[in-house]
């Protein structure tokens, strides 16, 4: 897959870098990454995507643009109020590199249409709320042996996992074997704005290094962000044996 010259000249910042050149920036244009969820954190990940030069990328989101999305949905703004979340990212990202390939699904992921949307997409990013969308998207990840990439955000903390499933590798389910009693999200715990701009960011550099293949990638670890302590830490995730045997196959 050839880089023309505009190609050239639009990505030459990150062409230059050794770990990237121009064989990366073609690994780039050739990915397939799908966004569950354009919120706090779909917004900055499919904005810095699109930016570095994502070729296809697909968006997943039944939700309209609410008010109070504003403070930390930064591809909206109050012109957008009322409309698709999905359909308004795509106009946006298509003002900032025309070349993308973009499909919107205007709908929630379920057990029924999970495989028709997953299959085509080699990297998924887990951007949802809800734990019983956070399994199921883990789950059918794990059996198709996808590799996902998932972040968290709440009150003024965000949490961000990788899980390469085409190797030997902890789940989702082994951090969090039991759904909580109640949901941990921005509506019933609020958000640090900033928070969802740097989670989404990381998320979206995490994408890039597994896009390319980089080492020293996050697979199997959560690494958690504390915005009022300034402190980023990294932890090994152990695969549990509560895990209902997903992990011990």
């Amino acid at each position: 897959m050839a880089l023309n010259l505009n190609e050239f000249k639009r990505f030459e910042k990150q062409i230059i870098l050794k770990k990237i050149g121009i064989s990366g920036q073609k690994k780039i244009k050739k990915a397939k990454v799908l966004i569950i969820g354009v919120g706090g954190l779909g917004c900055p990940l499919l904005s810095y995507l699109s930016s570095s030069g994502v070729g296809n990328i697909g968006i997943v989101d039944h939700d309209k643009i609410e008010l109070g999305n504003l403070n930390r949905q930064i591809l909206f703004d109050s012109f957008d109020l009322g409309k698709y979340k999905v359909n308004q990212a795509k106009v946006k990202i298509k003002k900032i590199y025309n070349r993308i390939k973009i499909k919107t699904f205007k709908i929630k992921i379920s057990k029924k249409n999970i495989n028709s949307i997953l299959k085509k997409y080699d990297v998924i990013c887990d951007g949802t709320d809800n734990f019983d969308t956070r399994l199921l998207i883990n789950d059918y990840c794990k059996k198709n042996k996808k590799i996902l990439i998932s972040a968290a955000i709440s009150k003024f903390d965000g949490h961000l996992f990788k899980f390469n499933f085409k190797k030997k590798t902890p789940c989702f389910r082994c951090f969090m074997p039991q759904k909580p009693f109640q949901e941990a999200n921005c509506d019933l715990e609020g958000i640090f704005p900033p928070v969802a701009g740097v989670l989404g960011s990381l998320q979206a550099n995490e994408v890039i290094k597994t896009i390319l293949g980089l080492k020293d990638d996050l697979n199997g670890n959560i690494l958690i962000f504390d915005s009022l302590k300034m402190n980023i830490r990294k932890s090994k995730i152990q695969i549990s044996p509560n895990c209902k045997n997903i992990c011990k196959n």
